[in-house]
Formats: C-alpha cells, sequence, structure tokens
C-alpha cells in the first residue's frame, strides 16, 4: 500500500465508503484498462460527489467489465461556492468550452438559457455532462457541477428567487467594472453570472435585467468578449472578489 496519490481518478455514481465494491460500465472499464492500462491491484481515486474521495484498487472481469474495490479515503469531501453560471449556448465546441471551464473554476451549477439572439436551439445534455464529469476527474475535484435542462431567459427571471444576486454581465459597457462593483458584496450569499448570446442581449431583454433589484450589471472590460472567453473571465473575477480562491 502506498499513500502516493493515484494518477487515475474516476467519478461514479455508487456509494463509496470502506469496503465498497463498484461495478464500472463497459466505457470505465476500457478507459482504465485498454487506454489507462491498468492492471490487476492497480489504484484510482474514485470519487461521486457525497462520500469523499476513495483510493481504490482496480480488478479487471474479462476484456470488458471489472469493479474498484475501495481500500482507504482520499481527500475528503468539499463543495462549490453556491455560484451558478447561465449562458446562451453558441457553437457546439464552444458550449463544451463554458461547461468544461465552469467545472474547472468552481460553479456548482450550469444552466444553458435561450436569448432572442441565441443561435444554437438544440443541446446535447448528456455530452455536456460528460464534459462536466471529466473536468472534474482531471482537475482533483470532488464533486461534478449540475448541468440543468435549458431554459428560455424570460421563464428563468420568472421564477427567480430574489435572495441569489444575478450578476449580468452587460456588453454595452455602460456599467461598473465587474471587480469593483464585485467588491462590497458579502461573501457567502447565493450568487449566479448570466453570459450573453453572440451579438449581445436584445434591448428589452437588458431594459428587464437592470430594473431588477436583485441583478448587479458589470462590465467585463473595455473589450467585446467572445462569450466562451466571458465566461471564464466572470467566474474568474466571481471567485476572486467573493469566491473560495482566498
Amino acid at each position: 500500500m502506498t499513500d502516493r496519490a493515484p494518477k487515475v481518478r474516476l467519478f461514479v455514481e455508487a456509494d463509496l465508503g470502506p469496503g465498497a465494491v463498484v461495478a464500472l460500465s463497459e466505457a470505465q472499464a476500457r478507459y482504465l484498462f485498454a487506454v489507462m492500462r491498468l492492471g490487476p491491484g492497480d489504484e484510482v481515486a474514485a470519487f461521486n460527489g457525497r462520500d469523499g474521495e476513495w483510493i481504490a484498487r482496480a480488478r479487471p472481469e474479462g476484456r470488458r467489465g471489472g469493479t474498484l474495490a475501495a481500500s482507504r479515503p482520499g481527500q475528503p469531501q468539499r463543495r462549490p461556492p453556491d455560484l451558478w453560471l447561465l449562458f446562451a449556448p453558441i457553437r457546439k465546441e464552444r458550449t463544451d468550452f463554458i461547461v468544461e471551464k465552469a467545472a474547472e473554476l468552481g460553479c456548482a451549477r450550469v444552466v444553458p438559457v435561450f436569448t432572442r439572439r441565441t443561435g444554437a436551439e438544440r443541446l446535447r445534455l448528456d455530452r455536456l455532462r460528460a464534459h462536466a464529469i471529466e473536468a472534474a476527474e482531471q482537475c482533483g475535484e470532488t464533486w461534478v457541477p449540475e448541468v440543468a435542462e435549458p431554459a428560455r431567459l424570460d421563464a428563468a427571471l420568472d421564477g427567480w428567487d430574489p435572495a441569489r444576486r444575478l450578476m449580468f454581465c452587460d456588453e454595452s459597457r455602460g456599467a461598473r467594472p465587474a471587480a469593483e462593483a464585485l467588491a462590497g458584496e458579502a461573501r457567502g450569499a447565493p450568487w449566479a453570472i448570466l453570459i450573453g448570446p453572440v451579438g449581445g442581449f436584445a434591448s428589452e431583454e437588458a431594459a428587464r435585467l437592470l430594473a431588477l433589484a436583485f441583478v448587479r450589471p458589470v462590465t467585463l472590460g473595455p473589450r467585446i468578449l467572445r462569450a466562451d472567453t466571458a465566461a471564464v473571465a466572470a467566474v474568474t473575477l466571481w471567485q476572486a472578489a467573493l469566491g473560495d480562491w482566498g
């Protein structure tokens, strides 16, 4: 037995704990035994978002199956800041990128929202959730952000809990800089970030957002950022000011 952290991490749905045995899916078994070339007894860091990380020993079974046997605890379970990222879907690979970076940067929930100018109307949530899982595996986290069902922006605002502040990234650049606006906010409150589509929000959408008491309009600098760049910049600024990067 070694205390060195395994190089391979795997998200599983099953419960983890002392003596737990987790059955691998065919895809997981193929990844561990054919791609990563693990053999019997090799260690994997498994996590499920509930029970913390557990170091488990691999047990191949045939060519397409196997199990993991939990042997000792690894990292304790962590929880992300209560931060949601709402974004208008864009091209497939760029949408994948936004979800991946949201997981790496520490968002608790990702919500695709359709606006008046959203170009992409079809999403594969299974694909986006797979990207979130892969990002969590690679960045050493013990939880995976929820990828929520898409919603229309109007519907999302209609059902909004006003206790959750909404950082509205205003491409008109008429708002306060994000770092300045966030500096006066208290830590610990639930937040969300809203990133618009290519071409920006329609005038009536922006007007409605600016009229809501829970909305905090901000600018992300003197340049108009592409949507995927804006998402990374906005989450980074929020995490530095109010999140768990301190």
